[in-house]
């Protein structure tokens, strides 16, 4: 989101603008914030240990009901799928604003897969009032579900957006890969990879670095017990798998660019890492961002330690592949979706 308030703030005869913050992550939300010389303006603080989602949802309805009678406000804009952004688009709904949804109807038609970010992005679309789909296959999915095709619009993600900024405006920090080693980059976190799966996905990574000592596997562990614990299990005694802490926006963003390849069930890694040429292993079955799989910028493997392991060697041994992965260009946008999406809000109003 933080390019679409950048271009907000450029135009602050037409727009008020207010930011406001749930408090989840709050180191990191800082850090990537200050990169784009963004402050919230009001901080939910919301968040607590060991919260549940159904804390979270009614604490954000909560919240924002609070917020939403006592402002004036016209639009909230909300983005992507998590919680926050489900339950704030229903309390606005609730109060009869209007929501703005960035990064519209991405879909894998299964309510559980991922988990609960299905359901959370679907239940956004039902009282949206702005769509702003990064693709066409994107906007298909809306009109499917019977969404008004005049709110509709195609933008591209400011995902892509951000990831240029950071390129153009941050130098990329230290990092734990001895200069001109060759990396692997992975994240795990998600829900679903929980348990089994997880452990599955990291005695994969074990096999093929214990096959491969000239090659480094970095992974900043999400500090959520279920993937930490797993991760110093079977992969803590390996030289060659790096596990640190996790990274702010602009190192990992570095992070990407300088790796030979990403693995990953992460959704913004899908399009963030072919805008720098990375070929991408995504651990999981099915995903929201099909067009990166069509494209060929990215490959599921699930959770899965053949397939991993087939797809790691692979790409590894045969460099025609690899470059085909690399060479496509980013499907989910240009780098101005965020002037469009403000464009566009502007105009309805004008």
């Amino acid at each position: 989101m933080a390019p679409v308030i950048r271009e907000i703030q450029k135009d602050p005869d037409t727009f008020d603008l207010t930011i406001k913050s749930t408090g989840q992550h709050r180191e990191m939300l800082v850090q990537a914030l200050s990169t784009f010389s963004i402050t919230p303006n009001v901080d939910l603080d919301i968040m607590a240990g060991g919260q549940t989602l159904a804390y979270v949802t009614s604490e954000v309805l909560t919240a924002m009901q609070s917020y939403l009678q006592n402002n004036e406000t016209d639009v909230v804009m909300v983005q992507g799928d998590t919680t926050t952004t489900m339950a704030a688009a229903m309390a606005s709904f609730y109060n009869g604003v209007r929501v703005a949804h960035v990064e519209a109807g991405l879909r894998t038609w299964n309510g559980w897969e991922p988990f609960p970010e299905e359901m959370n992005r679907r239940v956004t679309s039902l009282v949206g009032h702005y769509h702003f789909a990064p693709t066409d296959l994107s906007a298909q999915n809306l009109l499917r579900e019977g969404v008004d095709p005049a709110r509709v619009h195609v933008t591209g993600n400011p995902v892509v957006d951000a990831l240029m900024y950071v390129l153009e405006h941050t130098e990329a920090p230290p990092t734990p890969i001895a200069e001109g080693r060759p990396y692997i980059l992975m994240t795990c976190h998600r829900r679903e990879s929980f348990g089994e799966p997880i452990r599955e996905i990291f005695g994969a990574i074990r096999a093929f670095a214990q096959t491969h000592p000239e090659l480094s596997i970095w992974y900043p562990v999400h500090p959520n017990p279920k993937a930490k614990e797993p991760a110093h299990e079977i992969l803590g005694d390996l030289e060659n798998v790096v596990l640190s802490e996790p990274l702010d926006y602009v190192g990992f963003v570095h992070a990407m660019k300088g790796a030979y390849l990403v693995v990953s069930d992460s959704g913004g890694v899908q399009e963030e890492a072919p805008s720098l040429g990375k070929p991408v292993l995504v651990l999981r079955d099915v995903t929201e961002r099909p067009e990166a799989v069509e494209a060929g910028t990215c490959r599921l493997v699930g959770p899965h330690r053949d397939r991993i392991l087939e797809s790691l060697e692979r790409l590894l041994s045969d460099k025609a592949e690899y470059q085909r992965m690399a060479g496509i260009s980013n499907p989910f946008g240009d780098g101005a979706a965020a002037e469009r999406i403000v464009s566009l809000i502007r105009d309805d109003y004008a």
